[in-house]
């Protein structure tokens, strides 16, 4: 079979799309308030969006109109030149405003990374131009526990076949990154891939209770072209078959994850404790008013609050510290050895795994300082619990405490292994 080559279009972005030269990219205070800009802007209609449940689009031209989307991409390539302390930033403030868009965001910023992790700087360079020039959002998922899909040799490169069951942005994607094998050896590898393809089939929404707007969904591949730059790179979780850079990929993932729960977990306690100062406690409930005359005092109500925002700041802590680590290490890029990655993926580890704990008690507890009224959909409260239980339900919390006792105890490094 032979494979027609790439349209131009495709390759560069979407036709018809405005992509003029960018204005000056901002310095990283700058890109944080356009993030707290933009999660005002989420915020005015969370509710309601997320109970209609429409795909994203709406959401995702804000993200591209504020330059949010190529934020990582180096300024010489045409985004916004900043580095993992600004884009995680980012993400929990969008998250903390809207879970789902949120999520999308830092999945995006993650798959939109891979070329560098995994490609070569060559190849990360002409992607990421290419990125900058379309204003891509990127979707996909090259998870470990994701069987992977297929790829046969062809005239002029590989077809891609198969399907995959859940992936994140599927259903607003400019590109996707998903997870293959080669054919005879069953390498794993990270392929890139354009879902205009007609072979590209069945993205849409997911049917999950959370994280509705993140438009993620099952997606198959019936013999879609995959040229030479499309294969990013490999996935093995060999010993040596990767670099300590590569091995970057887990923690920089996993810090996705960490901040995501941190600023649904943020969210909330805002919400919560706007309703707090003017709403009785159901711990007081012959009250007619909180605490007429002054600010609430009850104690059942402030204990909570204390232990809740302990367990927020501690988690965020450890996240800062992992975040810290992470980009030291991305830093120093191949000069980085084993032992050094190993204790940064742990470090990481187990910032995900307190994050997780954190936002699953404090989107459960939260709730109970208000009450009855916390039910109501017209608040919609319930989502912040939904998109946390929606996330944590992938990742479980007991892998990464035994991959961090097993690093304390007996030195061994944590695993290869990609998170959804």
């Amino acid at each position: 079979m032979t494979i027609a080559p790439p349209d131009p279009a495709a390759v560069s972005g979407h036709a018809g799309r405005d992509t003029s030269a960018p204005a000056p990219a901002p310095a990283p205070a700058g890109w944080r308030h356009i993030a707290r800009d933009l999660a005002d802007d989420l915020a005015t209609d969370v509710a309601q969006r997320e109970q209609a449940g429409k795909p994203p689009h709406d959401e995702v031209a804000r993200l591209r109109e504020s330059g949010l989307l190529t934020l990582l991409v180096p300024a010489a390539l045409g985004g916004g030149g900043a580095d993992w302390h600004t884009a995680y930033a980012v993400v929990r403030t969008v998250a903390a405003a809207d879970g789902a868009i949120g999520r999308l965001l830092g999945n995006h910023y993650f798959l939109s990374s891979t070329a560098r992790f995994f490609g070569g700087p060559e190849r990360a360079a002409r992607i990421e131009r290419a990125f900058a020039d379309g204003q891509w959002c990127w979707g996909g998922g090259i998870a470990s526990q994701e069987p992977p899909l297929m790829l046969t040799p062809a005239a002029q490169g590989h077809l891609l076949d198969g399907h995959q069951r859940y992936d994140t942005g599927v259903g607003v994607a400019d590109r996707l990154v998903v997870r293959a094998a080669v054919p005879g050896t069953g390498e794993p590898v990270a392929v890139l891939v354009d879902p205009a393809h007609p072979g590209v089939l069945g993205a849409g929404a997911g049917d999950t209770f959370g994280q509705r707007l993140a438009a993620g969904g099952g997606v198959g591949f019936d013999a879609v072209p995959v040229g030479a730059d499309g294969i990013l790179g490999s996935l093995s979780p060999d010993d040596g078959a990767l670099s300590p850079f590569a091995g970057l990929s887990v923690p920089t993932a996993r810090l996705v994850s960490a901040q995501f729960c941190l600023g649904v977990a943020e969210g909330l306690l805002g919400e919560v404790r706007e309703h707090g100062r003017v709403v009785r406690t159901p711990w007081q409930p012959f009250s007619a008013q909180a605490w007429p005359g002054g600010p609430p005092q009850d104690p059942y109500a402030l204990t909570a609050y204390g232990e809740l925002t302990v367990a927020a700041r501690a988690a965020s802590a450890l996240a800062d510290q992992a975040v810290d680590a992470l980009v030291d290490g991305l830093d120093r890029g191949e000069d980085l050895d084993d032992e050094e990655c190993a204790e940064i993926a742990v470090l990481a580890g187990a910032a995900e795994a307190a994050a997780s704990r954190a936002a699953q008690e404090i989107t459960s507890r939260a709730l109970e300082t208000i009450g009855a009224p916390a039910a109501f959909t017209r608040h919609g409260l319930d989502r912040f619990w939904r998109d946390t239980r929606t996330h944590t339900l992938r990742e479980p919390v007991a892998h990464r405490l035994r991959e961090i006792g097993d690093y304390f105890l007996n030195g061994a490094h944590p695993p290869f292994h990609l998170p959804a």
